[in-house]
């Protein structure tokens, strides 16, 4: 890889990077069981990075992100706030290799499996074993559909497994709290899915266009989703 290349990704991950933690301090909502832990406006956009950097770059710039903005949060190093980096790599995941090989499929299958298994293996998270069916929404949307805005929801509900299953194990709840929190999930990971599909279409269409210019070689856009002057 030569040393021109190697600069411009280290640019594009210091800015995405920048934009990543201006979006963490943005709070949208509290989680249930605490009053410290919040959804931020970067469960609006933060999937797309490995879509447009690629799947090992685009999760490891928003690893990158979570780190920096957990020292500079002052945040506690304990096992609860330390697993909450990994629902976002994830998501990332999910997104960024939908449209990729088979073998990736299969994985993007088998990680909400397992979440549907470990939270029904928690004896009180089990009597409410309904609220992880909401896993099953990645598993369908990877299985039939390529639509955009089903692919940010099976991004954005493979982040709420894998963060689900952290908080069942970690976090004491009741089956009547997670019942409680259907209609709250349900409504916060369909406004998660429109911000994922609307800045992903945004991103696509400006790095698109910035590519066009800089021809850097280091982004990837989706032609299904330009508008048709960048197409042209």
């Amino acid at each position: 890889m030569d040393l021109k290349l190697s600069y411009k990704k280290i640019v594009f991950l210091v800015l995405f990077v920048a934009v990543a933690l201006v979006a963490s301090r943005i709070n949208f909502s509290t989680l249930v069981g605490s009053n410290a832990q919040y959804f931020t406006l970067f469960q609006f956009f933060g999937p797309t990075a490995a879509a447009f950097l690629g799947p090992v770059l685009g999760i490891g710039s928003i690893l990158l992100a979570q780190l920096i903005d957990f020292v500079v949060s002052g945040k506690v190093i304990e096992p609860v706030n330390v697993l909450r980096l990994l629902p976002m790599l994830f998501a990332a995941f999910y997104f960024g290799v939908y449209a990729k090989k088979e073998k990736y499929r299969d994985i993007s299958i088998a990680i909400p499996l397992i979440c549907i298994v470990l939270f029904n293996l928690q004896p009180i998270a089990r009597e409410a074993w309904y609220y992880s069916l909401f896993w099953t929404i990645p598993i369908l949307a990877r299985i039939f559909s390529k639509n955009l805005f089903l692919r940010s929801l099976g991004a954005t509900f493979t982040a709420h497994a894998i963060g689900s299953v952290i908080w069942a194990w970690t976090v004491p709840m009741t089956a009547a709290q997670w019942t409680m929190l259907i209609p709250v999930t349900a409504t916060e990971r369909v406004l998660f899915a429109l911000g994922i599909s609307v800045s992903f279409i945004a991103f696509n269409n400006i790095l698109a266009y910035a590519e066009a210019r800089a021809k850097t070689g280091v982004l990837f856009t989706e032609n299904n989703y330009l508008l048709k002057k960048l197409q042209s």
